[in-house]
């Protein structure tokens, strides 16, 4: 399953919407260069063309930021696979405004399964600079993300994966990491494990089948692919709000 066009098509248009908003937000130098010897009493301060020209600047963005919000909230629609996921996963979301971090839950028995993963960047600057096919092209970027499985103990097991394009097997192990204790977790030093693709075949299906057993599947990863860019434009529409409000101050 892929993520839709429509659900990113409203990305794409971004780009094309920054380039003449940014060249219309010129704000003009207000640095003023010190005399020699001192400054004179009131050297620094903003003429009163000075303030108007500020002023008029951060009018001019402001109405710029509400006709980006304005269509960024028009053209907004969630993607399809994230609400037949919520409807029907055992998994919990959990996600914060304004954090990039996401993360799905689940108690399976003895253990708690937890994937975690960030947003993505829609855009492709390789592939906008050689003029790539847009939607189709970033369907098809790689999500990384961990799916830990940790028990009562707090010994767990730490699977560093990324999603990939295809039908069967959405995703692939880069390495794996295991830990005894909840401090030997924390540690930065501790062993990540070798290469996934260096272990022997027989351990490599084996712990591909684990995943699968602990809820990894085309799901999962097209859940994964099209959250990460939808959380993107909901914190991009947060971002322009919270841009406009600090210039209408």
């Amino acid at each position: 399953m892929a993520i839709s066009a429509a659900a990113i098509a409203p990305l794409r248009r971004r780009c094309a919407l920054a380039a003449p908003h940014i060249a219309r937000r010129g704000v003009s130098a207000l640095a003023v260069v010190p005399r020699l010897g001192g400054a004179r009493p009131g050297a620094f301060a903003p003429s009163g063309l000075q303030l108007s020209r500020r002023f008029s600047a951060a009018s001019n963005a402001v109405k710029v930021l509400a006709s980006e919000i304005k269509h960024e909230e028009e053209q907004y629609e969630q993607a399809k696979e994230i609400k037949n996921f919520l409807k029907n996963s055992p998994f919990k979301l959990v996600e914060t405004p304004g954090d990039v971090n996401m993360k799905l839950e689940r108690e399976l028995g003895e253990q708690k399964v937890c994937i975690e993963w960030q947003l993505t960047n829609p855009f492709d600057p390789e592939g906008d600079a050689e003029g790539g096919e847009g939607g189709e092209e970033m369907s098809k970027e790689a999500t990384e993300l961990t799916v830990t499985v940790e028990n009562k103990k707090g010994g767990g097991m730490i699977f560093y994966c990324s999603t990939q394009t295809g039908e069967d097997h959405r995703f692939v192990i880069g390495s794996v990491r295991t830990y005894a204790t909840a401090e030997e977790k924390d540690r930065s030093s501790s062993y990540h494990g070798p290469e996934f693709e260096d272990l022997d075949d027989k351990l490599q299906e084996a712990l591909d089948e684990y995943l699968a057993e602990l809820g990894m599947c085309t799901e999962i990863c097209d859940f994964v692919d099209a959250m990460a860019v939808d959380k993107e434009q909901r914190e991009y529409v947060q971002w322009l709000k919270v841009a406009k409000s600090v210039l209408e101050a």
